[in-house]
């Protein structure tokens, strides 16, 4: 596949996929598996990946930032389904965000974000 033929409609997808998954045989789906062992074990998923990200990024390899991102949103994607969150839920958010100033959003949330 050529890759200006890729788009985001591909994370909409995976989450229909990890759906699909959820109450699979967990000896037969990494993800049913990942459902099974509940929500802080995926939380500590995504974590484990946005290190391996965060590391690939600061002086990886590009093929290696690209595969660690896909692990990492693939784990991220799950842990919104586990928590209840659609792909919807969070692309408006975002588009919520677009012409505001990353500095006037972050002040807008105001010092209870922790960020």
């Amino acid at each position: 596949m050529r890759e200006e033929d890729l788009n985001g409609a591909v994370l909409d997808e995976l989450f229909q996929t990890i759906l699909s998954r959820r109450d699979g045989d967990p000896s037969t789906s990494h993800t049913a598996k990942l459902f099974e062992k509940g929500v802080p074990k995926i939380a500590q998923k995504v974590g484990e990946e946005a290190v391996e990200t965060v590391i690939e990024g600061v002086g990886g390899e590009v093929d290696k930032l690209a595969s660690e991102s896909a692990d990492l949103l693939y784990h991220l994607l799950v842990l919104w389904a586990a928590r209840g969150v659609t792909p919807a839920q969070v692309w408006a958010a975002l588009e919520g965000r677009k012409g505001v100033s990353g500095l006037a959003e972050k002040a807008s949330r105001g010092k209870s974000d922790g960020a």
